[in-house]
């Protein structure tokens, strides 16, 4: 029992006994926790994974600052300290805009005024004063990724002008990272105020984006505190946004709105007039002062005037210039050529006594400049101009050797940087330039002439010297000097003699050699010499001896459109037609075929049923006296050969047509069993490689061919019956044979034998029983052996047999056991549907009858006269129940079982039971009882009611018990 038990549950006692000690062990039991208690904290829902620990987390944090407060502070000191420290700076920033305002407006009219206001309404007197005399306007916001720099979103205050917000934006970020390196800032700081004139510029950083305000004119401190809850409230709504923002701003939607509430904030001057007097007393001061500085400024405008003029002059550079003590002061360099500086205040209304100036001498490299000193130095003739195109300085014209040497000299001698001297468009007009530009043109003009290549040239003391190869078939080099300007005296050529591989040298020395006749057209094609026409063989013989000759690299020569016009050739033209014929000829292979001393020569395979060679002959006009022949017969297997070949030895009938379909011969139509043997023997018999001999459409119209045809008709038909499997068939002697499985339930394989002309006496069949698990089959068995009641329908659904309806207990049993054993051959017996019946006032009268026993005398089958009664009473109940039982659908049967007591022996014992029941039986159907609704057993001593130890229980054993089902 103990090794039962272990194999049952000896791993859950082990799992059991680990837990259990896990959980006894504090130190254990964290460790296992603690393994998952991250995941599990991951996984919990944020609100009660949020109310479950707040409360520990307090009482944590609360003993941990009981128990070491400089803990938290060091932890908090890097937030709160920059926080103080930034808020700590705007208070005082505000206590001193708000001390100034205070005093500059203390003793004016409008302190006076606003004091009253300050009295009347309660409020400070800085406040008052702050609100009226603080004038701004914020023009444009901008939110600023901090990590990237990109700009997220920007609005702007009507009629505020700006640039590129994107390049602002940018500028800001850049600002920021160098203040941040310069100064090893911390990366939570940055600058808070930048002010440019009347502008200034707040920024305030948050956790992902920075907000940047900029403001025209004196804005209150407490619009820090604004702009900071704008921030604040953009990082509630978007704080996923911005810190996953990469430029796309899909997200942000909304955002602009925010920004515009900052845009909104102005405080515009007051519209209250000045007193006039003291507006008065202010102007008798401020127009003398007003007049000498406007005086001022415009001498200094005049000045400015001027150093801008002289800035915008070629060859002056203004290297300094200051105004001190009423003074001009001025100093550079400037180029001789260039305008006088002192000649250029005239007319700019400076006092030229107050103008100090120093200037040095240098050489200016802008073109106009140097144009002046080249043309100075270099004095070109008037053959020749020099003028600025783009940046360079350009020479044009004639000039002698002598000039265009010093040009030369001149411009590799400019200063770098400066602009170029490009003299080539200078021609040389002197004598020898002349001789040698002619002595050029001569030389490119032999360089063009085909059959003349020019291997060196130069011009040494005056003279000319020029070698190299050429084609005595080409020009003359001497010839070409006429015209030339070029002194022959003074041109020294050595040529060497070569024979030119151009085609139209190449087609001369052809034609020389050759000498075509005059069917022959020589001609360049494509750089091909190609001759055309007619001629005799010993010239096209010589020709392609003159073609094999002609040097690698030069152009071809194609003779092959000159046609051999001697009888030879004719006669071998005419040959080789002929053999072509005899090659396309079905049934005609020519294995060889040659010309040798003016006779023809040809050998093969020929088909007899093929065209005769001989005949073909005929109007080829080769003479047959000088063809000699050697043909061997064979057989085609080309399907027109084969075909003739099939129809002659099978000598198919008229009812037969033979033909030809995609290269197999087809045989079509009706025949004796006879010849289509021989149809198929001569088809095996066919060569390899050859065509296909298909009989399959040949129908046999013999006797015993229409019997098989019945036969195979029957098989189908049998095959094509539920509940029948064709195992074997086969014709043999003209008998048919068949074997297989046939189901009771199917129809009978004799029966179908009328109408197929199959003679029944020639039919020899084996059946043998099967069950058929096809679902007709499966439901007709379960009608027969359940006998389900009227209350109950069983169909086939989609292959599955389904019972629905109302039905006895006992029946719902039986057939659930019969759903079990059909699925374990595959079939589905649905019962789902089927619902017990409600059979109350039978299940009363049931055990009423199964409570009745009749008991009987020893060894006695008959009951005693007591037991009558009993019977009368036991018979009404039996006929009442099967009366109810019929009227809901279902059947009542009765199992009478006789029973004995231990007295006897047993085969007595079951004898004597059994005749018990069978005498109930009897005493029952007497009395009304449906002997078909009575069953009987002998059960003998092996069910007794009480033990057999005593008289009482011998008796009470003896007896015969009911038993009642519904089916």
């Amino acid at each position: 029992m103990e090794t039962l038990r272990q194999l049952l549950v000896g791993r859950e006692i082990s799992e059991l006994s680990r837990v259990t000690h896990l959980l006894g062990e504090p130190e254990q039991l964290a460790e296992a926790v603690g393994g998952v208690l991250p995941s599990a904290a991951a996984r919990a829902p944020h609100a009660q994974l949020g109310e479950a620990l707040a409360p520990a987390v307090e009482r944590a944090v609360q003993r941990s600052i009981q128990k070491s407060p400089r803990t938290l502070t060091d932890i908090l000191y890097p937030v709160f300290l920059p926080a103080i420290r930034k808020s700590i700076g705007e208070k005082i920033d505000q206590t001193f805009q708000s001390l100034n305002e205070t005093l500059r407006h203390i003793f004016t009219w409008h302190g006076l005024k606003w004091r009253f206001e300050s009295w009347r309404t309660g409020a400070s007197f800085s406040e008052v004063v702050l609100k009226h005399s603080l004038v701004y306007r914020v023009e444009h916001v901008f939110l600023i990724n901090r990590n990237s720099g990109l700009l997220i979103a920007h609005v702007t205050a009507d009629n505020a002008t700006s640039e590129d917000p994107q390049l602002i934006s940018s500028m800001l970020s850049a600002i920021q990272d160098f203040v941040k390196d310069s100064f090893n800032e911390k990366e939570q700081s940055g600058l808070d105020t930048i002010r440019f004139g009347e502008l200034r510029l707040w920024s305030e950083v948050g956790p992902f984006a920075t907000l940047v305000a900029v403001i025209r004119g004196n804005p209150p401190e407490e619009l820090h505190e604004i702009v900071r809850d704008v921030l604040l409230r953009i990082h509630d709504e978007y704080s996923q946004a911005l810190e996953q923002f990469d430029g796309d701003g899909s997200q942000l939607a909304g955002i602009e709105t925010q920004l515009q509430t900052c845009v909104e904030l102005k405080q515009e001057d007051s519209n209250q007039g000045f007193p006039w007097l003291v507006v008065a007393a202010v102007l008798l001061v401020l127009i003398p002062a007003g007049g000498w500085f406007f005086l001022s400024w415009q001498s200094g405008q005049r000045w400015q005037a001027y150093v801008s003029r002289l800035g915008t002059q070629p060859g002056i550079i203004v290297a300094q210039q200051t105004v001190r003590d009423g003074h001009f002061y001025i100093s550079g360099l400037r180029d001789p050529l260039g305008a006088d500086p002192q000649s250029l205040l005239s007319g700019t209304q400076v006092d030229p006594a107050r103008v100090h100036s120093h200037w040095q001498f240098y050489q200016s490299l802008e073109p106009e400049f140097v144009l002046k000193r080249l043309t100075a130095s270099l004095a070109p003739p008037d053959t020749v101009r020099l003028s600025i195109v783009k940046d360079r300085i350009v020479a044009e014209g004639e000039a002698a050797d002598t000039w265009i040497d010093r040009a030369r000299a001149a411009a590799r001698q400019l200063s770098a940087g400066g602009p170029e001297f490009d003299i080539s468009k200078v021609r040389d007009v002197s004598p020898e330039a002349r001789a040698a530009e002619h002595w050029q043109a001569y030389v490119s003009r032999l360089e063009a002439q085909p059959g003349i290549i020019v291997a060196e040239q130069k011009v040494r003391d005056g003279q000319f010297y020029i070698s190299g190869l050429r084609d005595p078939l080409g020009a003359d080099p001497q010839s070409l000097l006429s015209g030339t300007h070029v002194d022959p005296a003074r041109v020294h050529s050595q040529w060497q003699f070569y024979q030119s591989l151009e085609p139209e040298f190449v087609l001369k020395r052809l034609t020389a050699s050759l000498a075509p006749p005059k069917s022959v057209l020589l001609s360049i094609v494509q750089g091909r010499i190609v001759a055309e026409g007619e001629a005799p063989a010993n010239w096209i013989n010589r020709a392609r001896a003159a073609a094999e000759q002609l040097s690698a690299g030069g152009p071809e020569f194609d003779i092959s459109k000159v046609r051999d016009v001697s009888p030879e050739a004719r006669a071998a033209e005419q040959w080789q037609a002929y053999v072509s014929r005899l090659e396309a000829q079905p049934g005609i292979i020519v294995a060889e075929q040659k010309v040798h001393d003016g006779q023809f020569y040809i050998s093969g395979l020929r088909d007899p049923l093929g065209a005769d060679p001989q005949s073909l002959l005929s109007g080829t006009q080769v003479d047959p006296a000088r063809v000699h022949s050697q043909w061997q017969f064979y057989q085609s297997l080309e399907p027109e050969f084969v075909l003739k070949r099939l129809t002659a030895s099978l000598a198919p009938p008229d009812t037969v047509r033979l033909s030809i379909v995609k290269d197999r011969i087809v045989a079509e139509g009706e025949a004796a069993d006879t010849w289509i043997d021989r149809a198929r023997a001569a088809a095996r018999q066919l060569s390899a490689g050859g065509p296909e001999f298909d009989i399959s459409k040949v129908r046999d119209v013999s006797p015993e061919a229409r019997a098989a045809e019945h036969w195979q008709a029957y098989v189908s038909r049998l095959e094509a019956q539920p509940g029948i499997i064709v195992a074997e068939q086969k014709v043999r002697d003209g008998q048919f044979y068949i074997s297989g499985l046939r189901d009771p339930l199917g129809a009978d394989p004799q029966s179908l034998l009328p109408g197929t002309h199959v003679d029944p006496a020639r039919v020899h069949s084996q059946w043998q029983f099967y069950q058929s698990l096809e679902p007709e089959f499966v439901l007709k068995r379960l009608t027969a052996s359940l006998a389900p009641p009227k209350s109950v329908l069983l169909s086939i659904v989609q292959g599955r047999i389904v019972v629905v309806g109302e039905a006895p207990a006992n029946w719902i049993n039986r057939a659930r056991a019969a759903a079990e054993q059909l699925s374990a051959d595959g079939v589905v017996l649905d019962v789902s549907q089927l619902r017990e019946l409600n059979l109350a006032e039978l299940n009363y009268l049931r055990e009423a009858i199964q409570a009745t026993d009749i008991f009987f005398y020893s060894a006695k089958a008959v009951p005693g006269p007591e037991q009558m009664p009993v019977l009368d009473r036991l018979a009404d109940q039996i006929k009442e129940f099967a009366k109810n039982a019929r009227k809901s659908g279902v059947t009542a049967r009765f199992m009478l079982t006789g029973h004995a007591d231990a007295t006897g022996r047993e085969t007595a014992n079951v004898s004597i039971s059994a005749a018990r029941a069978e005498a109930v039986r009897a005493l029952l159907n007497k009395r009304g009882v449906a002997p078909e609704l009575l069953l009987v057993r002998g059960a003998g001593t092996f069910e007794p009611v009480v033990p057999e130890n005593s008289r009482t229980g011998s008796s009470t054993n003896r007896r015969v018990s009911i038993t009642v089902s519904l089916e």
